[in-house]
């Protein structure tokens, strides 16, 4: 990638918690490619992380904001609108959280008051950031706003709960406020489906490292990083993508259009001819 891509160009990047992160890492390519940026997550996510850190290798403000709070949202666009001394140019949305999960409540047993958190932090809060800009008339033409999210929001994947639900109630925001925000302001708003990421949020998903492994033998370039996860976020954020909207954008080394794959077979084939059972 070449250097100085975001050069001149400023943004929020919401979700930073520690350096395992993928906002983390998207703050750092971003910074490297010439951003100025603004860093943001809830006040107990900022206690219990390492933001302040980030802030000081990227030469970022923090700015504490709970994305499900409208007042808080409207403060900090405002607040990043004062520091950049006008608009600017992109928003990384990379906030989720299920209740469900942390309690591991399986889906056929959910609460439904958990699950109304789990849409509210992880999918509402993304129409109500790019609500929240487009009343502010927050960022330039031509500017992109990305959410994180995962292929369980088309495939259903044991374990991932009502976070599947969520994920596929934020890809239909993007594409619904897609629509408005291209028409009206010339912004991009897209979706980034990852890989299954080894993050704080994503190990508190039961049986996250089995699921790592099968996306990885499945997935014909394998997994993708928090590290390569950036640097596709920061292509999008770029000129080079000015006409890119309204898309689910499938970063995960080929695991979405896969069946099965030749690595997955032997390994599933192993297990049988480990068996020393008479019926296998």
């Amino acid at each position: 990638m070449r250097e100085g891509l975001l050069q001149g160009k400023k943004g929020i990047i919401f979700g930073a918690l520690n350096e395992k992160s993928i906002a983390w890492q998207v703050a750092l390519k971003a910074r490297k490619e010439g951003a100025e940026l603004v860093l943001t997550n809830a006040p107990v996510a900022i206690r219990m992380g390492t933001i302040n850190e980030l802030a000081k290798i990227t030469g970022s403000k923090v700015i504490s904001a709970d994305a499900t709070r409208m007042d808080e949202i409207e403060n900090l666009l405002s607040e990043g609108m004062k520091i950049f001394g006008g608009k600017f140019d992109f928003i990384l949305h990379s906030i989720g959280m299920s209740p469900n999960v942390r309690k591991d409540i399986p889906y056929e047993q959910t609460s439904y008051e958990n699950m109304l958190k789990t849409f509210d932090i992880s999918a509402l809060s993304f129409h109500r950031v790019l609500q929240t800009a487009y009343k502010l008339d927050a960022l330039k033409e031509w500017g992109s706003v990305i959410a994180l999210s995962y292929v369980a929001a088309q495939r259903t994947l044991s374990g991932y709960n009502d976070m599947g639900d969520a994920k596929a109630l934020l890809e239909s925001i993007a594409r619904s406020f897609g629509y408005i925000y291209g028409r009206d302001r010339k912004v991009r708003v897209n979706t980034v489906s990852q890989s299954p990421t080894d993050t704080t949020a994503g190990s508190g998903i039961h049986g996250f490292d089995s699921l790592i492994d099968f996306s990885e033998r499945m997935s014909p370039l394998g997994n993708a990083s928090a590290e390569e996860c950036a640097e596709y976020c920061v292509a999008l954020f770029s000129d080079l993508t000015r006409k890119v909207t309204m898309q689910n954008l499938f970063h995960d080394g080929g695991f979405s259009s896969m069946g099965m794959s030749l690595k997955a077979i032997e390994q599933y084939q192993k297990s049988f001819d480990e068996c020393d059972c008479d019926d296998k």
